[in-house]
Parts: structure tokens; sequence; C-alpha cells
């Protein structure tokens, strides 16, 4: 699989996609943009992928976007991505259908990948960098990382869902603080503010991430986390009680599933599972 502006390798039921614009920080550009939903989207379609890491090459992790998209936006040009960009590049993968429509959007879409993706954020990440990290499941983050929203020092707004989305990861009060100033914070506060789940040496960053994805690959089922998933992400629209019919529904099925026969058959041998999705 050749891209211009990421890489896409896969080894040991891993795909790590890499923003890879390192020149410029990773600044995001359209072609990146349909690249990326391309990838994560081939990834989610590939059987043999079960795990997904995100993260940028060189110092940085991203960012934001190309300093030049942004010129040409100020210069009248409005058809800066979603169906103005993908006339100019043609047709790249869509979202699947079933998806909620709330997952289906310009980058809203990473929920509806049914694998776990995990931002190993190595370095410097702002603006639209910023909420790309903010639509993987988890985040993992290199000592030297450092996180800003930046709309409002370029006369932006929360753009791509950011309102909705960071309140529910750091709380209200935080998400106001990082929105309406648009400082950067290092990787520690972003610890303390659950924006990250831990920090790593620069070193360890990726082995780290491969070590969760690793984990998630070979002792869990790729259908349990496919179903959790989407569990988890509709039920930001959901009551209690609608999360608990769904949840009841799923473990029907579930106990009808070849994963459930062998997890329980794998922790009664004492043996690794192998897990089919199934």
């Amino acid at each position: 699989m050749s891209y211009e502006e990421i890489t896409y390798e896969t080894a040991d039921s891993i795909a790590t996609i890499t923003l890879n614009r390192p020149d410029k920080l990773n600044a995001i550009t359209l072609t990146m943009g349909l690249e990326l939903q391309d990838a994560m989207l081939a990834a989610d379609a590939d059987d043999e992928v079960r795990a997904i890491i995100l993260t940028g090459a060189g110092r940085g992790f991203c960012a934001g976007a190309d300093m030049d998209l942004l010129t040409s936006i100020q210069g009248g040009n409005r058809e800066t991505g979603g169906e103005g960009a993908q006339r100019s590049r043609g047709e790249i993968a869509k979202p699947r259908a079933e998806a909620r429509e709330d997952y289906r959007k310009q980058y809203s879409y990473f929920p509806s990948v049914r694998k776990p993706i995990i931002a190993a954020v190595n370095g410097p990440v702002a603006g639209l960098g910023f909420v790309l990290t903010l639509y993987c499941d988890l985040r993992i983050a290199s000592e030297t990382a450092r996180f800003g929203t930046a709309f409002a020092r370029r006369g932006l707004i929360a753009e791509h869902g950011v309102s909705w989305l960071l309140p529910r990861l750091v709380g209200m009060a935080n998400a106001c603080d990082l929105l309406f100033s648009g400082r950067m914070i290092d990787a520690q506060e972003a610890l303390r503010m659950g924006l990250v789940s831990r920090v790593e040496s620069a070193d360890e960053l990726v082995p780290r991430a491969r070590d969760i994805a690793t984990e998630m690959a070979t002792l869990a089922s790729p259908r349990s986390i496919k179903v959790m998933k989407e569990q988890l992400y509709n039920a930001q629209f959901e009551t209690l009680a609608e999360a608990i019919d769904v949840a009841n529904e799923e473990m029907v099925k579930s106990f009808d599933s070849a994963d459930f026969r062998e997890g329980v058959a794998h922790f009664v041998e004492k043996r690794q599972p192998r897990f089919t999705g199934k």
C-alpha cells in the first residue's frame, strides 16, 4: 500500500500509520487527510489487523493544518475537505454505511473503525492534529509531547466536533481552558487532565504503544473489542436503560460466538487464546 504523505505498515496483527511530513512537523494537507482516511479504513477491513497505532515521523506528531491550506482558505477557497478534496483526488474509502452518522464525518470516522486506535504522541501536536488524537481510543505521550488547540489564536473555532468530544475527555473547565487560551500544555499536565493515559520516554513511546496493541491483539477477542467499541461510542447518545438493553441483546449474541467458546476453552485449558473474531 503506497502513500505520499503517510506510511502504512502491518506486522504482528498491528497496523502502524505514520504521518510523514517531518520537515513540516507533519502538518495536514488535503492529501494527508485523504490518505489517513484510506489507511484507517483499510486497516478496519483487514481481518489480519487487530489494532492500529497512529504516530508522527520526526520530532513531532502534527502541527495542525498546513499553513498553505489555511492561506488558501483565507484567499477564498472553501473546498478544503470532504467533497472538495475528494473531487480533486478521486474516490477514497468511505466509513461503513451502517456506522452511526455522527461517526461518518470528515474526521469523526475514527470511532467507526472496529479496531482499537492508539495515538502515540511523539512530540508537539496542535490544531487539527490535536483533533486527530482526541478521536483515537487511547492516547499515550512522549515526555517531549506538547498539546494545544491553537484555534483561538488563529481566529478560528472548535472544529470537527471538538466542542462535543473534549469536555467528555477532560471535563468542561479544562476544555474551556484549552480552547479559550489556545495555550500549549506539556505531557505531564495532559496526564493530570486525563487527556493522555500515560507518559513514556521518547525512546520507549512506540515500543510501549506496540506492547499495548499486542496485548489487545493477542489476548482479547477481536469480536468483543468490535462490539464494545460500538457500545461505548453509541452510548454517548443513549440513556442508561437503552445502553442496558443493547448490552443484554449483545450478550446473548456473544454466547453463540466462536470467540466465547474459545474464551472459556483457553481459560480452562490454561493456554494462550486463539481468537478468530467470529
